[in-house]
């Protein structure tokens, strides 16, 4: 039984390939055309995972979209008729809403093949999607779930359990309150205008101090049972004047702050403006109450289950800072939350709903690493280096391939230990946001200098961010305040043990703690050999680890890693068997 899953019309378009429940392939569209949060339809990534999952059109028998424009009707009418929204915003609602109805009943049509498909077009929940895209692949017999982000289907939230086939939603959250249009109103009134840049709000916060929290309690109320509101004077969305659009791909968010935050806190800052300590408070400030409000909420999903395994699913779940502190803050004590986390990985869960609640398929699957996307031989790098020949000879590059892995390790070990950067890609591309070892740019964490030098050279972006440690998972625990064994996603931050913190400044956050993502030999046997290698040169069991990319998306193509080595200053990058070094 083959379900073919996606995000289509919504930011970060997506496609994945499930097979009698087992998920063979999955991939963001954003990967192919090159275009961060890409939305519209994953064209690219549906051809994709057919091809790599050996499958044509007409061997598909489910087509699962993570969009159903019925659910929550009677509350959106209710909405219409009570708030007058604009009439274009209701136009392009319904547009998308058309456009997502039609891609299954005639999927040829937008992807191709047309009259091949037989595939039966089934519509799935937003929210629900999220749900079952972290708990089917927990490993969780039954668990707490909670999905929380802007706005999917009408609803911000939902809460549910999960147990053996089976989700049951308790709970909704309904437009327009919501907690990710909070973060996302301050994020943009501090500048970050971008869709997707919340976790830079998330970064600047630990620069800061809470002193906002009361004044932005007066933005949101927390009630009784779980329940939240905002304070709607400070946002325009209720009015109908906030919506995403999309040209060629890009997403964009329109300003979803009143006038009103400028009268509580002054001007909103300028993009190119400097950061002041005013900005670094108002983003303490709203870290703080974002997590006081998702404790509020976990804690009345804890009260309402009594179960102490949570999944975790919606944009929010990517706030790893929060993530670290449920531990302490409510009564759950073990977390799942999957590498793609937020929208993309709603077209997993689409087809996961599909498998195991529509057609009772077991679970026979748990998602224990991120590396599901498309993989390149050797043919396919000496063609991306046969490409770039004249730059590479240009930029007097030595080319040396060695397939010995353990030689391969010990050789980009060295070259980290000498204060190289290190571009490293292998293997199968990661799913989801974060780069997990197969597309990433590594450096010494003990070089108090590094981050510098990664953002002067590389990666262009503010100074405030921190970069993530890659740690061997057997010795997280030595260098970390682990509250649980492991975090293979890099989803979670915890304190640095007091006396390590001189040994990785490089990775240690101003607040001293790390997002850390722990590196397992049996799911990532080649990254888990290279940090070993650099290990036993440095006694430090780890190494700095940030997405392989240049404000653009993590590279997926051997020419993709090529042109990011030739366009910034890396001073290695390892595709495969083959070292390129520049002299």
């Amino acid at each position: 039984m083959r379900i073919l899953g996606l995000n289509a019309y919504h930011g970060d378009a997506s496609a994945v390939v499930l097979a009698d429940g087992k998920l063979l392939f999955a991939v963001e569209e954003e990967r192919f055309n090159r275009i961060k949060h890409s939305a519209g339809l994953p064209k690219a990534a549906l051809k994709a995972a057919l091809e790599q999952s050996g499958l044509l059109p007409n061997q598909v028998d489910f087509l699962a979209i993570a969009k159903d424009p019925n659910a929550n009707l009677l509350s959106k009418l209710k909405f219409v008729v009570s708030h007058r929204p604009s009439p274009d915003f209701i136009q392009y609602r319904l547009n998308v809403s058309k456009s997502s109805k039609e891609i299954l009943k005639n999927p040829g049509f937008f992807f191709g093949g047309d009259g091949k498909w037989r595939a039966k077009g089934i519509r799935v929940e937003h929210h629900l999607a999220h749900a079952a895209s972290s708990f089917y692949p927990s490993g969780f017999e039954r668990a707490a779930l909670l999905s929380v982000d802007g706005f999917g289907d009408f609803s911000s939230v939902m809460m549910g359990i999960g147990e053996g086939n089976q989700i049951k939603i308790l709970k909704r959250i309904l437009f327009p309150h919501s907690l990710g249009i909070f973060y996302t109103a301050a994020t943009q009134f501090l500048g970050f205008s971008k869709y997707g840049d919340e976790y830079k709000l998330m970064g600047l916060a630990g620069a800061g101090g809470p002193r906002f929290l009361n004044e932005f309690e007066e933005i949101i109320r927390l009630e009784e049972n779980g329940n939240f509101k905002l304070n709607l004077e400070y946002f325009l969305h209720a009015s109908g004047w906030v919506d995403m659009t999309w040209s060629e791909g890009e997403p964009v968010l329109s300003r979803a702050f009143s006038e009103k935050w400028t009268k509580l806190f002054g001007p909103p800052r300028g993009a190119q403006d400097p950061l002041t300590q005013r900005d670094k408070d108002i983003a303490s400030s709203v870290q703080a109450l974002f997590e006081k409000s998702l404790f509020h909420l976990l804690n009345h999903l804890y009260e309402e289950t009594r179960i102490k395994n949570l999944c975790l699913a919606g944009g929010c779940a990517f706030n790893s800072v929060a993530n670290g502190k449920i531990f302490d803050n409510t009564p759950f004590e073990k977390i799942y939350i999957q590498p793609a986390a937020g929208d993309a990985g709603t077209a997993l869960g689409g087809a996961l709903i599909v498998a195991h609640q529509r057609l009772n398929q077991p679970r026979n699957f748990v998602m224990d690493h991120a590396y599901w996307g498309p993989e390149f031989g050797e043919k396919e790098i000496e063609e991306a280096l046969s490409d770039k020949h004249k730059m590479l000879s240009e930029e007097r590059v030595k080319i040396e391939k060695i397939n010995d892995e353990n030689q391969l390790c010990q050789k980009t070990a060295k070259e980290i230990s000498e204060r190289k950067i290190v571009g490293w890609f292998q293997g199968r591309m990661e799913w989801g946001p974060r780069a997990l070892g197969n597309r990433s740019i590594l450096a010494d964490p003990r070089h108090p200098g590094m981050k510098d030098i990664l953002n002067e050279r590389i990666k262009h972006r503010e100074s405030f961010r921190p970069f993530a440690p890659s740690v061997l998972e057997e010795k997280a625990g030595d260098w970390f305040q682990m509250k649980i064994p492991t975090s293979p996603f890099m989803n979670l931050v915890f304190p640095v043990r007091p006396e390590k913190k001189n040994q990785i400044p490089a990775v240690t956050h101003v607040d001293g703690t790390a997002r850390i993502h722990t590196v397992s030999k049996i799911t990532a046997p080649l990254f888990w050999n290279l940090i070993h290698e650099f290990g036993k040169l440095s006694n430090v069991p780890m190494l700095l680890n940030t997405s392989f990319n240049d404000n653009e998306p993590i590279v997926c193509t051997p020419k993709d890693a090529t042109s990011c080595f030739l366009k910034t200053k890396m001073d290695v990058l390892v595709l495969g068997p083959f070292v390129i070094t520049r002299s």
